[in-house]
């Protein structure tokens, strides 16, 4: 069955959730959902894959870069972010280096055509900053402000946990906040469990924000796994969890939808070489529904977010056509 007829068969009545624009006013029909992914080591650049139910992705592109990395001291373009706001924009932010203090952003219509990339320095007034990791994009409508989050160590900064994980990494969650993607406020500490912690992605659902986290700890005992902290203010304070939701540890990366009133968490399991996922329908009891996904071969930490038909027909048009001109 060719993918045309397969999308026109589809049937899903999908969230948009991690501040993607709302769809919610079209039919199922009209609804996709993409996942952003890097490869690799992120040099290659941006990956994309969609799927009609959430289980099942299929990489587009034939599996090759959509974007290339320009900018940060390695040119990478490592766990991708995008968010469309409500002007149909997409905005992306990426890890661009393993040591950067800036991140990278560019803006796109139709995922295809991109502005230039350039750096947001969101870590250049710490001077001993060793790094700007996994930043995530979230969209917060009450306040029409796009946030940003992501992890850094800063050497001397909570001496309590120093020593938890590997190369004496102690990251803390950080966070800015932007109207336009031209103006920032100050970059503040976001989120502090009392322990060292990476990729946060936060959700707005009813009258609580949700922040799904991995434990970055590896010492005495290896946790690297993840957890759901919750609070009724964006700015915390966080209920902070005791029992991870990743029925395995090693995993990482943690990207949430929802689809007909069921939660579906993916993770990287990348010492499996796997995306692994669980799937809830209070946010409380989670089932492991790893042995029901797919995702394209060498997938790493990426993003998952819902997009219009039409975008998504843009891409698939688009993407056939260059795979055409190829030798």
């Amino acid at each position: 069955m060719s993918i045309r007829k397969r999308m026109a068969r589809a049937s899903l009545t999908l969230v948009a959730l991690a501040g993607s624009a709302s769809l919610g006013a079209q039919p199922a029909s009209e609804t996709a959902l993409l996942f952003t992914y890097f490869t690799g080591n992120g040099e290659d650049g941006l990956h994309l894959a969609w799927s009609e139910d959430g289980l099942q992705w299929s990489a587009l592109n034939g599996g090759k870069s959509c974007l290339t990395p320009t900018v940060g001291k390695d040119r990478l373009m490592r766990d991708p972010s995008i968010v469309q706001g409500p002007d149909g924009t997409f905005h992306m932010v990426w890890t661009s280096s393993w040591s950067d203090r800036i991140i990278g952003y560019a803006h796109s219509k139709d995922l295809i055509e991109w502005s230039p990339q350039r750096a947001i320095p969101v870590m250049v007034h710490e001077p001993e900053a060793r790094n700007s990791w996994a930043p995530e994009l979230f969209l917060d409508r009450a306040s029409k402000e796009y946030w940003i989050i992501w992890s850094t160590t800063i050497p001397g900064r909570f001496p309590g946990t120093a020593g938890s994980s590997e190369s004496n990494y102690n990251h803390r969650m950080y966070s800015t906040s932007t109207r336009d993607f031209a103006s920032f406020t100050p970059t503040k500490l976001f989120f502090d469990p009392g322990y060292n912690v990476i990729d946060g992605f936060l959700v707005r659902h009813e009258d609580q924000y949700l922040l799904f986290y991995k434990d970055e700890r590896k010492f005495p005992e290896a946790k690297k796994e993840i957890l759901l902290a919750t609070s009724e203010h964006l700015t915390g304070p966080w209920n902070v969890p005791t029992t991870p939701i990743s029925p395995r540890n090693w995993v990482e990366g943690p990207s949430v939808v929802q689809i007909d009133g069921d939660w579906l968490v993916y993770f990287d399991a990348y010492t499996r070489h796997r995306y692994e996922a669980v799937r809830s329908r209070d946010l409380t009891t989670w089932t492991d529904i790893t042995e029901h996904i797919s995702f394209p071969k060498g997938a790493r930490h990426g993003t998952v977010f819902e997009v219009s038909r039409k975008v998504l027909d843009g891409l698939l048009t688009h993407f056939d056509d260059e795979a055409k001109k190829r030798p």
